[in-house]
């Protein structure tokens, strides 16, 4: 296995900012089959699950867990997918080093393990994330796209949803969901007066878990 190459969250500022994202495409948008950030800390017993999905088959599964966070991603179009293979096989080395005990998250069937362009993970008491050796053949996983997708500065957030949703956002609003500050009733309906305050305040409940 090897170090993954470029600089990314540590594990609990990403579960922190996957879930403000989360939480504010909540806020913004009532239909969860439009949002592109969900967020679940009761997906199982012992572990949360976040997901990033753009809406035109890209995605990425984020699976945090006690004995680490792995992180599966699919570009559609890369041509290291399986579907753009003659074999219909996964890439060589993405999942062959991956620990089994986070490997083995990945067997949801609503995870779709076996549509995958990346993989990265970070064990317990590791200190770097963590990727296997892979032969790219000067191909991209479209990891760098797709990764970019998790914004960690509150203004770029602001600017892919003011697109998304074709509304203007309080940056400052933003930055204090960002903070994991308390979702007050005045702060949703800054974000979006049409949301019904009360079943976004009880998603947000079920979020913050």
């Amino acid at each position: 296995m090897m170090n993954w190459p470029t600089t990314f969250m540590e594990p609990e500022s990403l579960r922190q900012r996957l879930a403000a994202m989360s939480i504010l495409d909540v806020i913004l948008c009532s239909e969860d089959w439009l949002r592109r950030y969900q967020y679940n800390p009761r997906w199982d017993e012992d572990a949360a699950l976040a997901s990033v999905r753009n809406g035109a088959g890209d995605e990425i599964y984020i699976v945090f867990t006690p004995e680490g966070v792995i992180v599966k991603g699919f570009d559609h179009e890369s041509g290291m997918s399986p579907y753009a293979r003659e074999d219909g096989e996964i890439w060589p080395g993405i999942y062959e080093q991956t620990p089994s005990s986070l490997l083995d998250r990945l067997n949801d069937e609503a995870l779709g393990k076996e549509d995958v362009t990346f993989c990265l993970w970070r064990e317990s008491g590791d200190q770097v994330w963590r990727c296997g050796e892979i032969d790219f053949k000067g191909l991209d996983d479209g990891s760098r796209f797709l990764l970019g997708m998790i914004y960690e500065a509150p203004q770029d957030y602001v600017d892919w949803a003011e697109d998304y949703y074709d509304m203007k956002l309080p940056v400052d609003i933003v930055a204090q969901v960002y903070k994991g500050e308390p979702v007050s009733e005045e702060m949703i309906l800054a974000l979006n007066p049409e949301r019904d305050v009360r079943i976004a305040l009880k998603e947000i409940y079920e979020i913050g878990k």
